[in-house]
């Protein structure tokens, strides 16, 4: 705390990622309010110099501002206006903006953050109306504790009844509390600060329990508009407990919020699943297919948009500097027995291992869970002569960066390895996957999702597994080559993209390599491209 106070008084943004060393989010949260929170440039007594006011003043005289997906779309969803006024949005790394408007989209209610709301609230009313939203977040924390993880399809015995009482509660509260008194900012702006963080904290409690409540009046799972689940987190030894609800898709709002307010342009490496553009088109709350069709020389369709017409969009695959099939090689160990949930199979690890030597180092290892990458990195450690790094050793930069200063060295890991490393030169000239990065098969909303698909007589299981896995695959792959000159191959240890139905989809998402099964041609090729490097 005391380093983030003298640091307030030199910064000149006010950002925390130019704050080194960081600090937590706990502390964070004692110096800083969110938009729901802050009481405005012109009411509060410091608004000239807030550093968000000041960096929003900077970016409305700006031609072009660049942020990122969750500010555009807290602006584009929630209606809070953080951007200037605007003509056209370009998206970049386009294929997680569902994701990303998902996560904005998402709110939870947990026995924590309703006791967090009635001690803050405690402050400013009398004892007994903030006594009442406690007694009802305790009682929520005993209905919780007895049910079991996984998605609601409906509300559980007493969900009803412990929702209406934390939303009466809290609307009680609300109007005890009151609005922020006229000239209450200006003689006692403390004072309006916490009244302020008092009723969001309590609105919030207040509509995410009706959002629970009313998420289930429509009887047909596939045309609610929420997903609801309870998900326990152990990762900090106490399990917390979350109801979380999330849209059943955000097409909806991105086309009425972001499409229909701007000229969008959506860019990326990996945009095509199956070879076509329509299936993210789709989750974006588009026409399965381009309504106008394309000039290739001026990338302009032959038909303008106008007001009147449902949201049209055109697409242009621009292609790739790369010759991949002269720079790269896909291997698919057929021969490979399938995944399996008892650890990974010596025969996998023993096929890793041949690999890496081949290719001395230079190996990217990406894994479909950490300990699987763990597992591995172990395994090598103790049969192969080189250096290999696995994540949670290190930050991912300094594990990338050591990766890259040492060519003998590999990298194993997880989900932050597959997008995002850039290693041009011969520190990588192989990239293993040990299976196809299809989403956990529980995960409640990819499962709601899935259902509401196959509700309208479509594949839910391509619609959303599918693309989820090729769209990853593509990511994964294009770690490879990042210079004209690098040369390598591609390793997926899982034999289903060989031999499973939707094979030949997942490979149609992915560059246009030389394909082979043959272990031996592989390991000779790696050999080849090893000499060729100097050491």
């Amino acid at each position: 705390m005391q380093r983030l106070v003298d640091w307030s008084s030199d910064t000149e943004t006010g950002d925390r990622d130019d704050l080194a060393p960081g600090v937590g989010d706990r502390a964070w949260r004692q110096v800083s309010v969110t938009a729901r929170e802050c009481l405005g440039k012109s009411r509060c007594p410091i608004g000239e110099d807030c550093f968000a006011e000041r960096a929003k003043s900077h970016a409305a005289r700006a031609d072009v501002v660049v942020t990122n997906h969750a500010l555009l779309a807290i602006h584009a969803i929630e209606g809070i206006s953080i951007l200037p006024e605007h003509d056209v949005v370009v998206i970049d790394e386009a294929h997680e903006l569902v994701d990303r408007v998902t996560g904005i989209a998402t709110a939870e209610l947990t026995a924590g953050a309703i006791a967090n709301a009635a001690r803050r609230a405690g402050k400013l009313v009398e004892d007994e109306d903030a006594d009442r939203l406690e007694a009802a977040g305790e009682n929520w924390a005993d209905l919780l504790e007895s049910l079991a993880p996984g998605r609601w399809e409906r509300l559980p015995e007493g969900a009803a009844a412990a929702l209406a009482a934390i939303r009466d509660a809290a609307w009680a509260l609300r109007t005890a509390i009151g609005p922020v008194r006229p000239g209450m900012n200006q003689t006692d702006p403390e004072a309006a600060a916490a009244r302020s963080a008092a009723l969001v904290a309590i609105e919030e409690i207040h509509d995410d329990a009706v959002r629970v409540l009313t998420a289930f009046d429509e009887p047909d799972p596939a045309q609610r508009r929420d997903v609801v689940w309870l998900e326990v987190d152990e990762s900090r030894g106490n399990p917390r407990r979350a109801l979380r609800v999330a849209p059943l898709s955000v097409g909806g709002l991105l086309r009425s919020r972001l499409f229909g307010e701007s000229t969008v342009v959506l860019t990326s490496a990996t945009l095509t699943a199956g070879g076509s553009f329509d299936a993210l088109a789709a989750t974006w709350g588009l026409p399965a297919s381009s309504a106008t069709a394309i000039d290739p020389a001026t990338a302009t369709g032959k038909k303008a948009p106008s007001d009147g017409d449902a949201p049209t969009w055109n697409a242009l695959d621009v292609g790739s500097p790369f010759d991949h099939a002269r720079s790269g090689i896909l291997y698919i160990a057929a021969h490979l027995p399938g995944p399996g949930r008892d650890g990974t199979d010596p025969r996998i690890l023993e096929e890793i291992a041949d690999l890496v030597e081949a290719a001395g180092g230079r190996t990217l290892g990406l894994f479909s869970s950490m300990r699987a990458a763990r597992a591995a990195a172990d395994a090598m450690g103790d049969r192969l002569g080189t250096p290999v790094l696995c994540q949670g050793d290190d930050s991912t930069g300094a594990l990338v960066t050591r990766f890259a200063a040492d060519e003998p060295t590999s990298l194993f890991g997880t989900l932050s390895l597959w997008q995002g490393v850039d290693v041009p030169g011969p520190s990588l000239s192989l990239v293993i996957m040990d299976r196809i990065p299809f989403p956990r098969p529980d995960d409640p909303l990819l499962v709601a999702r899935q259902r509401a698909v196959e509700a309208r007589g479509g594949n839910g299981f391509l619609s959303i597994a599918g693309n989820h896995a090729a769209l990853l695959l593509a990511q994964g792959v294009g770690r490879l080559l990042r210079s004209m000159d690098d040369r390598g191959v591609v390793a997926v240890l899982d034999p289903r993209l060989a031999t499973a139905r939707y094979s030949g989809y997942l490979r149609a998402s992915l560059p246009p390599f030389w394909e082979t099964k043959d272990p031996q041609v592989v390991r000779k090729a790696l050999a080849r491209i090893r000499d060729a490097r100097p050491s």
